[in-house]
Order: structure tokens, then C-alpha cells, then sequence
């Protein structure tokens, strides 16, 4: 399936910044990741909420089944702290859960911070969606979308989603030659 523009999901999950107490840097640094990435045409579908379980369910629900967003890419709500529930509720609307993103994140975190063993990020399928929890801080989300994103693009083919293509002197996304 080769649309015109892939759709990608951005959602910050926060308290304070959907409350508007402070700017949404870590959405906005997925944007511009996304935008270093991609040579392709795609389009955001960004929701800033907060750490609320049934919110996030719906509002990935929202995007999987009705945007008809290939990836969408959570920021935040994934600590041991109380309202931190972002990884439940991927796996709460996931059908498969992909552990593998998520031991990647944490060791590649592990190499600049000792409180990434604190990181619960996961990542998931809902039907033709990619679902990837990133942490909170704008330096990190560059960090893990770094280690995780060259299989991203074979993934979204696997499940006959959009064809993404990167920009290569960026990020070389991994296709095993056919």
C-alpha cells in the first residue's frame, strides 16, 4: 500500500503540560525527529493529554482505527510514579506486544543515564499500527527513536502499511534484501 502520506500518531502524555503549565518540548521533538527521518510525505495526528489510562486507550484507539495512523509514538507516563500508565494502556488496546523496542530503549538509555532500568516504555500491534511508548525528556526521545527507527520502516511493510522511506545520510531503515 503506497498512499501519498503516511499517517503518524504523536501523543504526550502529561499532566502538567496538557494542563498547560508548561510547553510540549517532547511532542514537538518527535515532530522534528520525524522530520529529520523521512524523506516521505506524512502527516502528524498530534493529542496532548493527560495521564489518565482510559484517555490514552481511547485516544490510541482514535488514531490506530480511525485516523488510520501506521505508527503512532507515545512521550511520557512511562516512570514508576503513580499516574504513570502510558504502558498500560498500549497494552491494554494492543492485539501483540513488541517487548523488543523496549529492551533496546532501555539499553541504549542505560549508556547515558543509571534511571533508565526505571523506564517500564514498551511498544505494540493494533492491527496495521506500530504503538512505541518513548520517555519524557526531548534528549532521550532522540536517543531511543535513534536506536529503534531502522526497524520501523520494515515493520510498517510487515503489516502492509505505508512504504517509508528515510533519509539515509539520517537514518538507514533495514529491509533484508529480497
Amino acid at each position: 500500500m503506497h498512499n501519498s502520506s503516511a499517517k503518524i500518531g504523536i501523543v504526550t502524555v502529561s499532566d502538567r503540560a496538557s494542563a498547560g503549565v508548561y510547553d510540549d518540548l517532547s511532542g514537538k521533538a518527535i515532530i522534528a525527529t520525524l522530520n529529520d527521518y523521512l524523506s516521505c510525505s506524512w502527516q502528524p495526528e498530534y493529542r496532548l493529554i493527560p495521564d489518565e489510562q482510559p484517555l490514552i486507550e481511547q485516544t490510541l484507539r482514535e488514531l490506530a482505527d480511525i485516523q488510520g495512523c501506521c505508527l503512532i509514538v507515545t512521550t511520557g507516563g512511562t516512570g514508576p510514579a503513580k499516574r504513570d500508565v502510558t504502558p498500560e494502556a498500549t497494552e491494554a488496546v494492543c492485539d501483540r506486544m513488541m517487548p523488543g523496542f523496549g529492551e533496546l530503549m532501555r539499553s541504549e538509555s542505560l549508556k547515558y543515564v543509571p534511571t533508565a532500568i526505571l523506564s517500564r516504555q514498551t511498544a505494540g500491534l493494533r492491527g496495521s499500527c506500530l504503538i512505541i511508548n518513548l520517555p519524557g525528556k526531548p534528549k532521550a526521545i532522540r536517543q531511543c527513536l535513534d536506536a529503534v527507527f531502522p526497524a520501523v520502516p520494515y515493520c510498517i511493510d510487515l503489516m502492509d502499511g505505508p512504504y517509508l522511506t528515510c533519509n539515509e545520510n539520517i537514518i538507514v531503515p533495514f529491509r533484508p534484501k529480497s
